[in-house]
């Protein structure tokens, strides 16, 4: 697809305005503010209500995130059954995602993230009862969390596909990096939390917070403006499987979108070592600490995509999406190159960090990429799609590199690894000009 089929059209504010009430970049940004976070979208109300939420959830979400599979693990004793418990949650993820999808590009997408956002506080509390009486049953842990995971899948594509409604074309990417920020952020800061306050207040009111933390994101959605369709359905239109395979197509039409899936699936299946993480700490990095080697190796990418976001100001103001994510990829690949190739922890650790931050990069600039190629009326289906990419890709990697990790040792494995992403990159980008050549 040529880039002149796909520039940001007239629907990027609420209803498709776009009044501006940001001041123009360029000249005006000077010194280091150019280079610190881009809070540009900030400005706009309805986007910083949204944004707001985010903080508060992201952190929230995570106090679950630990304290289902250590309930699990103190029930069992058994890390298979966590395992399990991360399958259970997988399929109704990857289904509702796609159908959420549909769904998000038929209905007011604000009332979807209402339902859905209640449905996960609903979900979280029923996770709390279920602790505090002292249940103690994996099968009603698993069923929650499958319960918990469709909501969530229902939910990700109307709060993605709502911010090309809130915020103008050229701010898309930094809208992006704002919010992977608080999320990569919440993945740092929502373990360590989350293994501070089990001593204190116990296991069960983790559920509890996440629970009441929830009620501000319903609060914040209800306070922004209705997101209805710009276009009415079509007559006898529902949001049923034949709208989902109708957005497969939409893909397969508009290679760009094609290719920025590609992307993701070519750096994550290919280059995510953390199932090698474990492996390594206990036989490569061992004279450091095997405790302290695996945080640290776990910790290390999603603080490089912390720091990426603060320094959003470098990046997210370029106009040539598509050349961003092939650069970004290719520094993720060759990033993980350098981290096996380590024997050094802390060198290892700064690779996986400079990984880390090239992958917020590729992140930002596929979301932008998906927003702005992408009619609103197909929004929403094209971020199901992500959300099952972005759920399946590490999940699929886990397992390659586990294998390759048996077969070859760890380092062998996730150099490897980011060679085989530098190389597929840079072939794909050589072959296939149309991601090369947008931009918005």
């Amino acid at each position: 697809m040529d880039t002149s089929e796909n520039s940001t059209g007239s629907d990027t504010g609420p209803g498709g305005d776009t009044a501006g009430t940001a001041e123009p970049t360029g000249s005006r940004t000077r010194g280091w503010r150019r280079w610190a976070m881009d809070t540009r979208p900030l400005r706009r109300p309805a986007y910083r209500r949204l944004w707001s939420s985010t903080i508060v959830t992201a952190v929230g979400s995570q106090l679950t995130a630990v304290a289902v599979p250590k309930q699990i693990y103190d029930i069992t004793g058994s890390s298979a059954w966590v395992g399990y418990a991360s399958l259970a949650g997988l399929l109704p993820l990857m289904v509702f995602a796609l159908w959420g999808g549909a769904v998000a590009d038929s209905m007011d997408r604000r009332t979807l993230m209402l339902i859905t956002n209640a449905g996960i506080a609903f979900t979280s509390l029923l996770f709390w009862l279920q602790a505090v009486t002292g249940l103690d049953s994996v099968p009603v842990l698993m069923v929650l969390l499958a319960l918990q995971q469709a909501f969530f899948g229902l939910n990700s594509p109307a709060r993605n596909a709502s911010i090309a409604r809130l915020v103008p074309g050229d701010e898309l990417a930094a809208a992006n990096a704002l919010g992977s920020t608080v999320m990569q952020t919440g993945l740092v800061v929502g373990p360590l939390l989350a293994g501070a306050l089990i001593p204190v207040v116990g296991l069960a009111e983790l559920y509890l917070i996440d629970a009441l933390a929830l009620c501000v994101t319903v609060w914040a959605v209800a306070r922004l403006p209705a997101l209805p369709p710009l276009t009415a359905p079509g007559p006898g239109r529902r949001a049923g499987w034949r709208e989902v395979a109708a957005g497969f197509r939409y893909i397969s039409l508009h290679k760009v979108l094609l290719l920025s899936f590609l992307a993701d699936i070519i750096a994550m299946v290919l280059g995510m070592p953390r199932a090698l993480f474990p492996q390594l700490a206990a036989e490569t990095y061992a004279p450091y600490g095997e405790g302290l080697a695996l945080g640290l190796l776990f910790a290390a990418i999603p603080i490089g995509a912390v720091l990426g976001g603060l320094f959003s100001g470098t990046f997210s103001r370029a106009r040539r999406h598509g050349l961003m994510v092939i650069a970004a990829v290719v520094a993720w690949g060759a990033a993980i190159t350098g981290s096996g190739l380590s024997t050094s922890l802390w060198l290892a650790v700064a690779f996986l960090a400079v990984a880390g931050a090239a992958d917020m990069v590729s992140m930002v600039f596929r979301g932008a990429i998906l927003l702005s190629a992408a009619t609103d009326e197909m929004r929403g289906r094209m971020q199901g799609v992500f959300t099952v990419v972005v759920a399946g890709g590490p999940r699929l990697a886990d397992v390659l590199h586990g294998t390759a990790g048996s077969a070859f040792g760890p380092r062998v494995a996730v150099a490897g690894g980011g060679l085989l992403v530098v190389a597929a990159m840079l072939l794909l980008a050589t072959t296939t000009p149309a991601l090369r050549r947008y931009r918005v």
